[in-house]
């Protein structure tokens, strides 16, 4: 699943045809507890999960699945150079990373040529508004040019959750300097049947703003 809308990847095929990854080395970067890693080896492929928690990986583990677990930061994966034809990740590392570039080119480097690398994020457009499911959700309350991260911290004042806001500009250019070519930029439309509403996810904010960005990259 590439973002709360609900499209998925038997649907979109942003890394191929089911058929064609079996025996494809896939790396799953910001796993949390290995969804997609679970469903890519249920089609044959050999999936590595990546993922900086190790508590996340915890959860990997006792939901099981006969595939490499790796407790690692993304921005210096612990690969040699063309290890992988594909890798992915969805709402994983980028949104949570001060130097996406960094981790863009480390995912360069570990992808064979040719290699195709897709990762969703948070739709940038959502930043200029507040998370809310409801009508309050719908007016703008921020600039979208403000790039402050989110921040929270604890009782002694420590960062325990940053997230980073890019535009969709920096997005491109992020993808364009570790020497990516952008294939696609899916926005997807939420669907009729998904009534779910959580957090700042609803019908009614999904049936009017973008609130996934998927971003299709290839290594020449």
């Amino acid at each position: 699943m590439w973002g709360p809308e609900g499209l998925d990847e038997v649907e979109a095929e942003l890394l191929g045809p089911a058929e064609d990854l079996k025996g494809r080395d896939v790396l799953e970067i910001g796993a949390g507890a290995a969804q997609c890693s679970r469903w890519l080896a249920a089609q044959g492929a050999r999936p590595v999960a990546l993922d900086l928690s190790h508590r996340q990986l915890q959860h990997a583990l006792r939901i099981g699945g006969s595939f490499p677990l790796v407790c690692a930061d993304a921005g210096a994966l612990p690969f040699a150079d063309g290890s992988f034809d594909l890798a992915c990740s969805a709402y994983g590392a980028l949104p949570f990373v001060a130097d996406p570039v960094a981790v863009l080119r480390e995912v360069r480097r570990v992808l064979r040529p040719g290699g195709r690398f897709v990762f969703s994020v948070t739709h940038p457009i959502r930043w200029a508004f507040p998370d809310e499911p409801g009508p309050e959700g719908l007016s703008v309350s921020a600039s979208y040019f403000d790039r402050t991260p989110y921040v929270e911290q604890d009782e002694q004042g420590r960062a325990v959750y940053v997230e980073h806001h890019r535009t969709v500009g920096d997005r491109v250019r992020d993808v364009v300097a570790a020497g990516f070519r952008l294939v696609d930029l899916v926005e997807p439309e939420w669907p009729a049947w998904n009534s779910s509403e959580w957090g700042g996810w609803s019908p009614l904010r999904g049936g009017l703003i973008p609130g996934t960005a998927i971003f299709v990259c290839e290594r020449d």
